[in-house]
């Protein structure tokens, strides 16, 4: 386990203005994200429980988040751990870097203020490197299942680098056979988000890497769809059902965001993106890649039409 800088308390407090409510960039039911400037002039970002669950003194959450990113060496696909506090109740803080950029969620639904609908090459990008922070994670010894992969919980940079973040619900396994499926009997409730959860883990308790291509699955539908994962205003609601019935009926670029403009060249490696979609959020897991053939695959699709995709493809195989 990597050691973590210890921040005092003091300069936490003075960085947010007293955790100020002009301070806060983010609130989940996790945890509140504080947009804080500390004394070396550095931008960072301070996550603190939330009050309902400090008030319940369930802080499990938190530690669990400090413990799996000091577990795991530095990926420039996570967001990164500065270091740790607690504060006077004995509650943990995290200090974390700051992403500029926002959310995904922000940028493909335009919460993020002044945001506009990404480019392709943007897209592709972007999904390129949040397979790589899953497969980094399942890859890593002992593997680590993130349980809340969604559009929300992936960060942007101010150069629009993706990075996968908010680890309060992954779990460190050690245990698993030859086809990475892992040996646990329910070691938990069923955890994550509405839309992104994979039906075979919340009906049977059974978690496995597989689960957490499932949500990647989602969240490559809405990167290519721009739509959410769950919209009631759309039949069926679910972004997994809506996108399996158009590819049944031949119905593939229906699928497509129809804010932006896609180039004729470019419909191939589209269509190529929403099948290796379609597979991930198979309800078959076996039927389901894993997240290294994920990558493997969406390199395979090369973007040749795109001069700065064929650097990113490059860069991502020397991580």
């Amino acid at each position: 386990m990597r050691a973590m800088k210890d921040f005092k308390h003091e300069e936490l407090v003075e960085a947010t203005n007293n955790y100020s409510k002009s301070n806060l960039i983010g609130k989940g039911s996790h945890g509140c994200i504080y947009k804080a400037t500390l004394k070396n002039g550095q931008t960072v970002a301070i996550k603190t429980p939330s009050l309902g669950l400090c008030k319940l003194k369930d802080t499990s959450k938190i530690e669990n988040e400090a413990h799996i990113l000091s577990s795991i060496s530095p990926n420039r696909f996570l967001v990164k751990l500065l270091g740790t506090n607690r504060n006077p109740n004995g509650h943990m803080v995290l200090v974390m870097e700051h992403m500029a950029g926002g959310t995904l969620y922000g940028l493909l639904h335009l919460t993020t203020p002044g945001s506009s609908p990404p480019s392709w090459r943007r897209r592709a990008k972007m999904a390129i490197q949040i397979a790589n922070a899953v497969r980094f994670l399942h890859e890593s010894k002992p593997l680590i299942i993130h349980r809340d992969i969604k559009s929300e919980n992936i960060l942007l940079d101010s150069k629009s680098n993706a990075r996968l973040a908010d680890f309060g619900l992954a779990m460190c396994i050690s245990s698993y056979d030859s086809l990475s499926q892992l040996v646990i009997d329910s070691v938990s409730l069923p955890a994550g988000t509405i839309g992104y959860l994979d039906p075979g883990y919340t009906t049977s308790c059974k978690l496995s890497t597989k689960t957490d291509v499932f949500s990647f699955g989602v969240v490559l539908l809405e990167i290519v769809s721009g739509t959410k994962a769950i919209d009631v205003s759309r039949v069926p609601a679910s972004i997994v059902e809506w996108s399996t019935r158009l590819m049944e009926e031949n119905r593939i670029m229906e699928i497509c965001d129809k804010r932006v403009d896609m180039p004729r060249q470019m419909k191939r490696a589209i269509r190529c993106t929403l099948v290796l979609a379609i597979q991930c959020v198979s309800l078959d897991e076996e039927l389901r890649p894993s997240m290294t053939q994920v990558v493997t695959q969406m390199e395979r699709f090369k973007f040749s039409i795109w001069p700065d995709m064929i650097k990113c493809l490059v860069n991502l195989k020397d991580r």
